[in-house]
């Protein structure tokens, strides 16, 4: 296992050249939050705003839409009950962010599916929360695409069949080789996994044991991979990224709350580039 460090943020973090656009840095659509789950969706949506994303379309329940431009007004609504239209935005984008806020009900089920649907090869696929839930709930044929999972160990357990107690590297690799995915297995030492290796976050407080931080997470991977070419060293980097910062503000904070780490997230980002 390997043990990750700032080098990886250098590594990866890339200076923006001269003649950048906003397609430079990838188009990124994120589904979910459900009418009792907004917060969910905003705050991902936020994260991969901040993180950088060229361009991001939310699509949520439209009772969602007043607080998503009030916080992120540079994200595009849509309403994810227009399945035509939630089918058309997800074939014109390059990364997908679905699950933070979803829910598990029938309604649930049937967004995840229809956006399973039309997910294309060359297109990279985050899965969070309830939809990492429903995948394994109804055992759903995954699409082919580059995947990446982003589980706590409960929905980890619900998605492999290994019980908490027992989620060692020996034990998760093999599960995670036959889902052809790269998982990233949340807890107070994240560990991520690759078809290839395996690393481990040094980083984390219990500062961070709040609401939002997965949701967060998942929004700053999604961003982190629709702009930087590697995509592995792009997870590692989001994973890192949102520790370390969680882990500054933690030195004057009883709690970290993650709108916090969303609003330093670009400041930090400069301060780590490749200065090359």
């Amino acid at each position: 296992m390997q043990t990750l460090s700032t080098e990886i943020l250098t590594q990866t973090i890339r200076q923006r050249p001269a003649d950048s656009y906003k397609g430079t840095y990838g188009r990124i659509t994120l589904i979910g939050g459900n009418r009792n789950f907004g917060g969910a969706i905003l705050m991902a949506s936020a994260a991969a705003v901040y993180a950088g994303a060229g361009l991001v379309t939310t699509i949520t329940d439209p009772s969602n839409q007043g607080s998503l431009h009030a916080r992120s007004p540079e994200a595009m609504f849509a309403d994810f009950n227009d399945l035509a239209q939630t089918q058309e935005l997800v074939k014109g984008t390059d990364v997908i962010v679905i699950g933070p806020g979803l829910g598990t009900s029938s309604q649930s089920l049937s967004i995840l599916n229809n956006v399973f649907s039309v997910v294309q090869p060359e297109q990279t696929l985050v899965i969070d929360g309830s939809a990492i839930t429903l995948v394994a709930q109804h055992q759903l044929t995954l699409p082919q695409a580059h995947l990446i999972f982003t589980p706590h160990q409960m929905e980890w357990q619900r998605l492999s069949g290994i019980a908490i107690a027992e989620q060692t590297p020996e034990r998760n690799q093999p599960i995670v080789n036959q889902l052809n995915a790269t998982v990233v297995l949340k807890s107070h030492r994240t560990q991520i996994y690759t078809p290839t290796a395996v690393y481990e976050n040094p980083l984390g407080t219990p500062a961070q044991a709040t609401g939002g931080m997965g949701d967060t997470l998942a929004g700053m991977v999604g961003g982190f991979v629709a702009q930087f070419t590697n995509k592995t060293d792009a997870v590692l980097a989001a994973v890192y990224s949102h520790s370390a910062i969680a882990e500054e503000l933690a030195r004057t904070q009883y709690v970290v709350l993650p709108h916090q780490i969303i609003d330093v997230l670009p400041q930090f980002m400069k301060e780590h580039e490749c200065k090359d």
